[in-house]
């Protein structure tokens, strides 16, 4: 076993008061590494660190900004066949996924580094005679993020990227059962010239490490990438904390896939298998609901079931592999107490859910497909988190448009069809942060805004330049010349 790797705190690598374990989902027998945990008085001392860095972070030429950033983004790339090995060793994505989030977040740090040369201001004149006005935008402060399992290198770059871009420092907490990437993008981004305290690693549990963060007076702001549960303690605890917090939620998703009587089926399947099971359906993007009109719903069924029959589910790392295993085996617990809920509520489970051996102990699972589900079933309304999605049948378009937005939440939304009556009113009437035509729910852009509505999103959109709105703050100021 290597040497267990270290938090990093103002600019050194520390040792920690426990040890996490990281285990390959393929093959527990492979231990990807140990990793150090923080105590809750290491996290303040990262959170001092921060503070103290912020001054003169803030205060840094775009230029600074720039090169630090754009160092890291060609690190990144340079290595992203690597970092993406080990990506889906620790996650159980596969490989050809794995890489493809470690370019994703190249690209990320890459968009940003832009992005510091970029940031404007207004001046304009005042309704008052002799006045001048100017609108800039300066670093919120300490930003505390707290980040999932699912994307372990693409959702910290894209928080981490534009809170060091617009001169905050960070507090930088990755889930636990995904150390790895965390550390190796720590690493990337130590070296990159920043200053101590700008960017600071604490690995460790969010009852320790996320509680630390909502409680210190010296975080100014929390962004968060998680549960629906945990993100409405957060948002409570950032109310309620003194001075209040800016928070920032990105949470569950319950994505609909509508399919249409003209749809192309064959675009439509690849659509719905891709959006529901790749990265093994662990995304808040993927389409879990599939509605389907009366017209198409019996040849879809058949030839998203004939297409679910031939992906591969293996480990990740394996050429050939279509689907990797499910995280852990609570996730696979979890994921296969909703295949009962399901049964038990009278849907048909038309395919897969099996338990499956493979070459290596994993937590492997078959793509699991149910049919005649209504949108009241638990199946239908609660957020599985896995390989599992269930057919809806609907009469009509009006009938599909009012199942895909009878949700609590609403972040992405799909429609397959070849009108442009129907694309062009889904896309406006889709009560959906991000809506797609003829495509999986999941797969965004990385330059353009990613939230949702409803349950699933609360604050300032991510990514983009829209980013700003989160991790900068307004000030208006006066001049009277003397």
């Amino acid at each position: 076993m290597n040497a267990i790797l270290k938090n990093f705190i103002a600019g050194e690598w520390v040792d920690g008061s426990g040890v996490t374990r990281n285990i390959n989902p393929s093959n527990t027998n492979d231990v990807v590494g140990e990793y150090a945990k923080a105590d809750k008085a290491q996290t303040e001392k990262a959170i001092a660190a921060a503070k103290a860095a912020f001054p003169a972070w803030s205060r840094s030429t775009p230029q600074e900004r720039y090169d630090a950033l754009n160092k890291i983004s060609a690190e990144i790339l340079s290595r992203k066949e690597e970092l993406g090995r080990l990506l889906a060793r620790e996650e159980g994505k596969t490989l050809p996924e794995g890489i493809g989030e470690v370019a994703r977040a190249g690209q990320i740090f890459a968009f940003f580094a832009g992005e510091a040369l970029r940031l404007t201001g207004e001046k304009g004149a005042s309704v008052r005679p002799g006045l001048d006005v100017e609108i800039t935008r300066e670093a919120v402060g300490v930003v505390g993020m707290i980040t999932p399992w699912n994307f372990p290198i693409a959702i910290p770059a894209w928080k981490i990227a534009p809170a060091l871009c617009y001169g905050n420092t960070v507090v930088f907490k990755p889930a636990e059962l995904v150390p790895g990437s965390a550390h190796a993008l720590s690493e990337i981004i130590a070296r990159s010239g920043i200053p101590a305290g700008v960017f600071n690693l604490v690995v460790g549990s969010g009852s320790v490490v996320g509680q630390t963060l909502l409680e210190h007076p010296d975080v100014a702001a929390i962004s968060f990438t998680g549960s629906v549960g945990t993100g409405r303690k957060i948002a409570q605890a950032c109310v309620l904390s003194n001075p209040m917090k800016k928070f920032q939620l990105e949470m569950g998703g319950k994505n609909p896939l509508v399919v249409l009587d003209d749809a192309d089926v064959k675009v439509a399947v690849e659509a719905a298998a891709n959006g529901a099971y790749f990265s093994t359906g662990q995304r808040c993007t993927a389409s879990s609901r599939l509605i389907v009109t009366e017209g198409i719903h019996d040849k879809f069924v058949e030839a998203l079931t004939e297409r679910l029959k031939g992906l591969v589910v293996d480990d990740a790392v394996k050429q050939g592999t279509h689907i990797g295993p499910v995280v852990d085996g609570n996730q696979l617990e979890q994921d296969q107490r909703y295949l009962k809920i399901g049964q038990d509520e009278g849907a048909k489970l038309t395919w897969g859910g099996e338990l499956l051996n493979r070459e290596s102990p994993g937590f492997y699972m078959q793509p699991a497909l149910f049919t005649e589900a209504t949108n009241s079933m638990r199946i239908a309304r609660e957020e599985i988190f896995g390989p599992v999605a269930c057919v809806i049948r609907a009469k009509n378009y009006d009938e599909a448009l009012a199942i895909s937005n009878d949700t609590e939440f609403g972040l992405a939304a799909g429609v397959c069809t070849t009108s442009l009556k129907y694309a062009s009113h889904f896309k406006r009437n889709s009560e959906a942060g991000m809506v797609m035509v003829n495509l999986p729910t999941a797969g965004v852009d990385y330059h353009v805004p990613f939230g949702g509505r409803k349950g699933s999103s609360y604050g300032a959109r991510e990514q983009g330049s829209y980013a700003r709105e989160f991790y900068t703050t307004v000030k208006t100021a006066y001049t009277f010349p003397v």
